[in-house]
């Protein structure tokens, strides 16, 4: 038994809430292994979490982190396809925020030698988040119309180039000017719109009444409705986040009822005319369906080490408390392009 330092929420609150200690460290078990962290990726779900508005967490204290890049030190009994030095990347339910990791052999993953670890852990999360949302959710094809809103977010990012690789045609939302430029002019969409305006008016005057096949919505609120307003018949909307309900730094039960409320609820008669389908998706509780994540974040890596789609990192923080505020309230401020990620310091 050993120890490692980790970062921690402890109570909810603004970023300043976070904290650094040391904390216990066990040898790996049977089918477990030991990760030195090299880099961890930050989500907006972290922030739910830090807040108190994130429902699936361990009683605190706890560290924050679905996504960590590193190198194998240490093999339990029975691991047979892992050894000592192997480069991985995990994918887990929380504790990314920290210099070690007992993992599962289930949750670790093999990435290419040409890809940094900085870029690997910016990959799992926002390219899995969106390839179940469009391939298994969605089933969109080739020459359909997607709408992705929050386009130049992690997922949104991974959405947009995986849709356009996939032969579809993209819209996005996005509101500064610099991130809807990004979304067009590097990613390859067909428009992005202002998403503080009259971003449906917009996109129906481009494809015209109900021209959206797919709508993929992690907003909530009043843009819900908007997406469902776009579909065509027979399309579907995937809604797989509620980001309109923090805009702040901490939990404000004013913004969280107002997007609850906002957000539309559909019967299922409502579908019927207007030949629609709505699903929502959550990565982390697939279940038995779990194993389809293996092979897509294999055919994901394996293109990204071609140059066919990119792990966008927009900045990185040291791996400590005081990288992990300053990430949060980068998040928190949505300036971010992709992703942030926090990296380990010699």
């Amino acid at each position: 038994m050993g120890s490692t330092r980790a970062v921690l929420i402890e109570r909810h609150g603004p970023p300043e809430v976070l904290v650094e200690r040391q904390v216990p460290l066990a040898d790996p078990g049977p089918d477990e292994v030991h990760l030195e962290v090299v880099a961890a990726g930050v989500n907006f779900a972290d922030l739910l979490m830090r807040t108190g508005i994130y429902a699936t967490v361990p009683p605190m204290p706890y560290s924050p982190g679905f996504e960590a890049a590193g190198i194998v030190r240490q093999v339990g009994p029975g691991v047979t396809d892992w050894k000592p030095g192997d480069r991985a990347i995990a994918l887990i339910r929380f504790g990314g925020y920290a210099e070690d990791l007992i993992v599962p052999v289930r949750n670790l993953f093999h990435y290419p030698a040409s890809v940094s670890p900085t870029d690997a852990a910016a990959v799992p999360v926002a390219f899995l988040t969106a390839w179940v949302a469009l391939f298994e959710s969605a089933r969109v094809r080739a020459g359909e119309t997607a709408l992705v809103l929050n386009a130049a977010g992690g997922v949104g990012t991974a959405a947009v180039q995986l849709a356009i690789w996939r032969g579809l045609r993209v819209i996005g939302t996005a509101g500064a000017v610099r991130k809807r430029d990004f979304v067009v002019r590097e990613l390859g969409a067909a428009a992005c719109f202002d998403s503080t305006g009259d971003w449906g008016a917009e996109v129906e005057r481009l494809v015209g009444v109900r021209g959206i096949d797919a709508a993929f919505d992690a907003v909530g609120g009043a843009a819900t409705g908007t997406c469902r307003h776009l579909l065509a018949p027979l399309g579907r909307l995937v809604f797989y986040g509620l980001s309109d309900a923090m805009p702040s730094l901490r939990k404000n039960w004013v913004d969280l009822i107002r997007a609850w409320l906002t957000t539309p609820r559909f019967h299922p008669l409502s579908l019927i005319e207007p030949n629609i389908g709505v699903s929502g998706i959550h990565l982390l509780h697939l279940e038995e369906r779990e194993a389809l994540l293996r092979p897509a974040l294999e055919q994901i890596f394996a293109a990204v080490a071609a140059g066919e789609l990119r792990a966008l990192v927009d900045r990185t923080f040291p791996l400590d408390r005081n990288g992990a505020i300053e990430a949060h309230r980068y998040l928190h401020d949505r300036k971010v392009i992709g992703k942030v990620v926090l990296t380990r310091t010699a």
